[in-house]
């Protein structure tokens, strides 16, 4: 067990996907075939070569939808016009792409459903019988969908994803503005906010934002590139967060 001492805190941030649901791997194979489908089926400028997951953890990982677009389209040498949030996913613009990638999502999150990780809801309950307010910050605008998959939505007290960001003009991460106003929210500062985060530009945001604790989950991204990127703990499964005798209540 990590030794995180959870009365020391006011109020714990969560990312969703790859922190409380495997939902990253359907995003994942979302963007993987949105991508590779775009490179190989449009010719044009920069490097057509497939699309990996180095590529998804270096470019498009925790980050809004749109934003990760036009990081990996940069990356590559490719340029498409911004377009707008309403472009039809065939539209070639970097909205368009995105709202491609979106529809994938919600296909396959239709599909599959969606279960929380077992340490992640061990965690949980351990933070609730504590009584500790508790928030999701998501880049993604699904976060509400995959909360109710889950069976887990009515575990926070308040859901802050890429429409409500967008709606207040927040930055994404790695900005740390979501995070912020997400402690807010709760009625605390983030000097008395843990935030938990698997992406390098989540923990990023959790450094900038002047957190009490930042803890990286590594779910693939590695444990010293989470360390690098400024988590001052990093575990492999949140289940590692909680007293085997509960000695911390």
């Amino acid at each position: 067990m990590s030794g995180v001492d959870w009365n020391a805190c006011a109020c714990v941030l969560f990312d969703l996907d790859g922190v409380i649901t495997p939902t990253a791997e359907v995003h994942m194979r979302a963007w993987s075939e949105m991508f590779n489908a775009f490179l190989t089926e449009e010719s044009g400028d920069g490097d057509r070569s497939e699309y990996t997951d180095a590529d998804y953890f270096a470019h498009v990982d925790g980050k809004p939808r749109y934003d990760g677009v036009r990081d990996f389209l940069s990356s590559r040498g490719i340029d498409l016009p911004e377009g707008t949030s309403e472009d039809e996913p065939s539209e070639l613009t970097v909205r368009g792409l995105g709202n491609r990638k979106n529809d994938a999502f919600n296909a396959v999150l239709e599909r599959d459903g969606v279960e929380g990780y077992p340490g992640s809801i061990q965690l949980l309950d351990h933070l609730r019988d504590l009584g500790l307010p508790l928030a999701v910050v998501s880049s993604s605008a699904n976060a509400p969908a995959v909360l109710e998959a889950a069976g887990l939505k009515d575990r926070f007290q308040t859901i802050v994803d890429g429409r409500v960001a967008g709606e207040l003009g927040l930055p994404g991460k790695p900005a740390p503005d979501t995070f912020v106003h997400a402690a807010e929210e709760l009625g605390h500062t983030a000097a008395e906010a843990v935030v938990l985060e698997d992406a390098v530009s989540g923990v990023r945001a959790g450094a900038a934002g002047g957190f009490a604790l930042v803890i990286g989950v590594d779910r693939g991204a590695g444990d010293q590139t989470l360390r690098d990127a400024g988590a001052d703990v990093v575990v492999d499964d949140l289940a590692e967060l909680v007293p085997a005798s509960g000695g911390d209540r």
